[in-house]
C-alpha cells in the first residue's frame, strides 16, 4: 500500500492496505486453479496475518510520531529499508523484466513515487498524527470509494447506474461518507467496554476543546488528502504496469525513489540534523517493521492471496483491521471509543462490502464476456 495506509503497497489501496492488492489487481484477469485444502485454510489464515501487521504498522507509527519522529524521516527510512528487502526478491524471480527499463518506466515510476510513497504516505501519517490510530484507520478503508470517484471524474470507469452493480457501488460509497462523516461530527456517550491505555500512553493534549476540535479538523483534511493521493497513485499504477509489467522491481524501485523524493522535502521540513539519526529504540523499531514486515511480507502474502483467490478477496478482510485496530487503540494507548464511533464504522463497514459486492460483480461479467468469444471461437 500501503503502500499502503496501505497499503499495501499499503493495504490501503483497494482498502487498507497498502501496497498490493491494487498493484495486482491492475496487471490483468488472475489464473487461478481450484486450491486445495491446505490453500482453503491458509488463504484467510494469510490475510488475517496482513491484517495484523497494518495493524501493528499503525499503532508503531502513532506512538513514533506522538514521540517527535517527523512523518519525513519516517518516510526516508522505511522505504529504503523496503527496496532493499524487495530487491533479492526482483532479483531472483524478475532477473530479466530489468532490461525493459526505460525514460517512459522511469517517469512513471517517480510519478507512482510521489503520489504513493511520498504525497499517500506523507499526508497520512500527518494526519494519524493529529488524531488517532482508530480514526485514521477509517480512511484506509475509503481509498477504494475515493479511487472510484476520481476515476469517475477523470472519465476511467463508468457509473452504470442501470444495473445492480453501478447502484451498489454508488450505495456503498454514500454509505462510507456517511459513516465517515458520523464518525468526525458525531461522538454521542463515551463507552466503557474494557480496561484502556495499558501502556500508560500519553499524548500532550490540547489546550481547551476549540483546540482539540481544531486538531481533528486539520488531521481529517490530512486523511482526506491522503485518499485522494492514493487514488491519483492507483490511476498512475495503472498505466505503469502496462508500460512495466513487473512486480517485485516495481515495488523495490518505488520504494527506492520514494525514498529519494522523501529525503528531498524532507531535508526542507526538517532541518535539525539530530532528527535524522535513528536511535536503538521504537524509532528503529518502527522503520524496520514498516520496510521489512508491511512492505515485504505482507507484500508476498497479498500477492499470493490474489493470484489464487482474485483482487476482491483481500478487501473483504479490511474491516478485521478496523476492528483490531479500533480496540487496541482503545486497549493500549487509551483512545475513548463513543457509541457515535461505533455507530459510524459499522456504516462504513457496511458500505465497503456494499462496494466491494458491486465492484466484484462487474469483474466477474467483464471476465465472463472477455470469456465468451474465446470459447465460441
Amino acid at each position: 500500500m500501503a503502500s499502503s495506509p496501505t497499503t499495501v503497497r499499503e493495504v490501503a489501496s483497494e482498502g487498507v492496505a497498502a501496497p498490493t492488492a491494487p498493484e495486482a489487481a491492475r496487471q490483468g484477469e488472475v489464473k487461478r486453479s481450484s486450491p486445495t485444502a491446505w490453500e482453503t485454510a491458509m488463504l484467510p489464515l494469510s490475510m488475517v496475518a496482513v491484517q495484523v501487521i497494518v495493524v501493528g504498522m499503525l499503532l508503531l507509527s502513532k506512538l513514533t510520531l506522538s514521540a517527535g519522529m517527523s512523518p519525513f524521516v519516517i518516510l526516508v527510512y522505511r522505504n529504503m529499508i523496503a527496496a532493499a528487502a524487495v530487491a533479492p526478491l526482483a532479483v531472483y524471480f524478475e532477473r530479466e523484466i530489468w532490461k525493459e527499463i526505460n525514460w517512459s518506466v522511469c517517469c512513471w515510476i517517480f510519478a507512482n513515487a510521489a503520489f504513493g510513497d511520498v504525497l499517500a504516505m506523507g499526508l497520512y501519517f500527518y494526519g494519524l498524527r493529529t488524531t488517532s490510530a482508530a480514526y485514521s484507520s477509517i480512511f484506509l478503508n475509503l481509498i477504494p470509494i475515493a479511487t472510484f470517484v476520481t476515476a469517475i471524474v477523470l472519465r476511467a470507469e463508468n457509473l452504470a447506474l442501470g444495473q445492480w452493480p453501478g447502484k451498489m457501488k454508488l450505495l456503498g460509497a454514500l454509505l462510507c461518507v456517511g459513516g465517515t462523516m458520523l464518525v468526525s461530527l458525531l461522538k454521542g456517550p463515551p463507552l466503557h467496554l474494557w480496561p484502556t491505555n495499558l501502556l500508560g500512553y500519553s499524548q500532550a493534549p490540547a489546550a481547551n476543546a476549540t483546540g482539540a476540535h481544531h486538531n481533528m479538523v486539520v488531521g481529517t483534511l490530512w486523511l482526506c488528502g491522503s485518499c485522494m493521493s492514493y487514488a491519483l497513485y492507483f490511476i498512475v499504477q495503472e498505466r505503469l504496469v502496462k508500460v512495466f509489467p513487473s512486480t517485485y522491481w516495481m515495488t523495490s524501485l518505488t520504494s527506492l525513489v520514494g525514498s529519494i523524493q522523501a529525503l528531498v522535502v524532507g531535508v526542507f521540513l526538517v532541518r535539525d540534523r539530530a532528527e535524522w539519526k535513528l536511535h536503538w529504540n521504537l524509532e528503529l523499531l518502527t522503520v524496520v517493521y514498516s520496510g521489512v514486515l508491511n512492505t515485504g511480507l505482507a507484500f508476498l502474502l497479498l500477492s499470493w492471496v490474489i493470484r489464487r483467490s482474485g483482487p476482491i478477496y483481500p478487501t473483504m478482510f479490511n474491516s478485521v483491521c478496523l476492528v483490531m485496530t479500533t480496540v487496541l487503540d482503545s486497549v493500549l494507548l487509551g483512545t475513548q471509543i463513543y457509541l457515535g464511533s461505533v455507530l459510524g464504522t459499522v456504516i462504513i463497514v457496511v458500505g465497503m462490502y456494499a462496494f466491494l459486492w458491486g465492484k466484484g460483480t462487474e469483474l466477474k461479467r467483464a471476465a465472463m464476456a472477455k470469456a465468451s468469444p474465446t470459447q465460441e471461437a
